[in-house]
C-alpha cells in the first residue's frame, strides 16, 4: 500500500495540520491525522514577518524553526500511525506562507518551513515549494487546491462549489457538464475575524462566532469594506494577509467614529459571508460544500446557509472527506502528482500559460 503525507499551515497561522493518506481511484483513505499548534512565540514572530517586520536573519531563522516543527509533526504522525515508513512515498509540505505577491514586477510567493529539514529528519522524500513554478509560468501560484477538488469532488449530476474557509476564503466551481473549472480567492474568511478578536479580547479566535453574535452589522463600515477593488476584480486572482490584515480593518474603522468592538466583529463576519456568496457562479443545480477551519464557526455557517438559501450548504464530509483535512490531503495528492511527473495546477484557475509539474523534490 502506497501512502502519502500532507502538511499544511494556512494564513490563520494557528499551527500545522498533518495527514497520512492513501489514494485509490477517486477516493481518499485517511490513516492518521495530527494537528500541532504553533508555540505562541513562534506564531507571533511569523505574524510579524508576514507584515514585513523581520530582518533577513529572522526570516532565515523562521525557515529553520518552522521546518523543524513541520518535521517533528510528520515524524510523530508516522509513529502514531504504525504504518511502515518504507510505504510512505513522499511528504507534500506547503510550508507557512509569509508573503504572497502575485502581481507587479517582482511577483513571488514566500513560504518558510525548510523541506530539507523535513526530508533529513524523517528519512522520507519531501516535496515543497509548490507555488513558484506556476508563478514562473505566469500564474498566480494560487489557489492550487482546485485540481484536487476537481479530481475527487467532481460530479456528473450536480454542479458543485467547494468553499474553503481558511484565513482566506477560496472557491472552486466544478460544473457537472465537464466545463471549465474556475477557482479563486474571494477574500477574507477567518483572517480578519481572528486578528480583531486577538487584538480586542486576547483570544486567538471567536469560538463558534459567539462574540460576533453579540454585535450588530455596521452597514456604513460594511459598505466601506465592500468597496475594496479586490472584490470586483475578475479572476484569476489570489490574495492574503498582505492586503487583508488588522491594519486594513483599523484604517476603515477609524473612518466611522466610535464602533463597539463586537459590532466590528459582526461586520467582519458578514464581510466574509457576502464576499464569498456574491462571487459564486449561480446555478439551480449547485450545491456548496464547505471545508476548512471556518466550518467550526457555527454562526458563520448559519449566516452562510441563510445567504445561500435556497442553495444547499453542506460540508465536504458528505463527499467522504472531513472538512479539516481537505487542504493537507490536497498537498499529499499534489506531492503524488509531482512524483508521478503529472501537472498539479489548473491553468484556467491560476492564469498560468499551461499545466505544470509543481514543486521541488528533496530526496530522502
Amino acid at each position: 500500500m502506497d501512502t502519502w503525507i500532507g502538511l499544511m499551515s494556512g494564513t490563520s497561522m494557528d499551527g500545522i495540520d498533518a495527514v497520512l493518506v492513501s489514494f485509490k481511484d477517486k477516493t481518499v483513505r485517511i490513516h492518521e491525522t495530527l494537528s500541532t499548534p504553533y508555540p505562541e512565540d513562534l506564531r507571533h514572530r511569523l505574524a510579524l514577518a508576514s507584515q514585513n517586520q523581520a530582518t533577513p536573519d529572522e526570516v532565515g531563522e523562521l525557515d529553520t524553526l518552522t521546518g523543524t516543527l513541520f518535521a517533528d509533526t510528520a515524524e510523530k504522525l508516522i509513529r502514531n500511525s504504525g504504518v511502515e515508513r518504507a510505504s510512505i512515498q513522499a511528504i507534500g509540505s506547503h510550508g507557512q506562507t509569509l508573503r504572497h505577491q502575485p502581481s507587479g514586477l517582482g511577483r513571488f510567493s514566500l513560504q518558510v518551513g525548510n523541506p530539507s529539514i523535513i526530508a533529513e529528519k524523517t528519512g522520507v522524500t519531501t516535496v515543497g515549494d509548490f507555488r513558484s513554478r506556476d508563478m514562473a509560468a505566469g500564474g498566480q501560484g494560487a489557489p492550487l487546491v482546485p485540481a484536487f477538488h476537481q479530481h475527487f469532488f467532481g460530479s456528473d449530476t450536480e454542479d458543485r462549489c467547494i468553499l474553503n474557509l481558511g484565513g482566506i476564503a477560496n472557491i472552486t466551481w466544478i460544473p457537472s457538464d465537464q466545463g471549465p473549472v474556475t477557482g479563486f480567492d474571494t477574500g477574507p474568511a477567518n483572517a480578519l475575524m481572528d486578528a480583531w478578536c486577538l487584538e480586542q479580547t486576547g483570544r486567538a479566535y471567536d469560538e463558534d462566532g459567539q462574540w460576533a453574535q453579540e454585535g450588530i452589522v455596521n452597514q456604513a463600515l460594511l459598505s466601506d469594506m465592500l468597496s475594496d477593488a479586490y472584490f470586483e476584480r475578475l479572476p484569476p486572482k489570489s490574495t492574503g494577509k498582505e492586503k487583508f490584515n488588522l491594519e486594513w480593518v483599523k484604517t476603515l474603522v477609524q473612518r466611522h467614529g466610535e464602533i463597539r468592538p463586537e459590532d466590528v466583529q459582526r461586520t467582519l463576519l458578514q464581510l466574509s459571508v457576502i464576499t464569498a456568496v456574491r462571487q459564486m457562479p449561480q446555478s439551480p443545480l449547485m450545491t456548496v460544500y464547505a471545508c476548512g477551519g471556518g466550518t467550526r464557526n457555527r454562526f458563520l455557517m448559519k449566516e452562510l446557509s441563510q445567504a445561500l438559501s435556497p442553495i444547499r450548504l453542506l460540508n465536504t464530509d458528505e463527499l467522504g472527506l472531513d472538512p479539516q483535512w481537505v487542504e493537507p490531503t490536497a498537498f499529499a495528492w499534489l506531492a503524488r502528482q509531482t512524483m508521478e511527473r503529472k501537472p498539479g495546477n489548473l491553468a484556467e484557475v491560476t492564469g498560468a500559460i499551461g499545466p505544470r509539474i509543481l514543486g521541488a523534490i528533496y530526496l530522502a
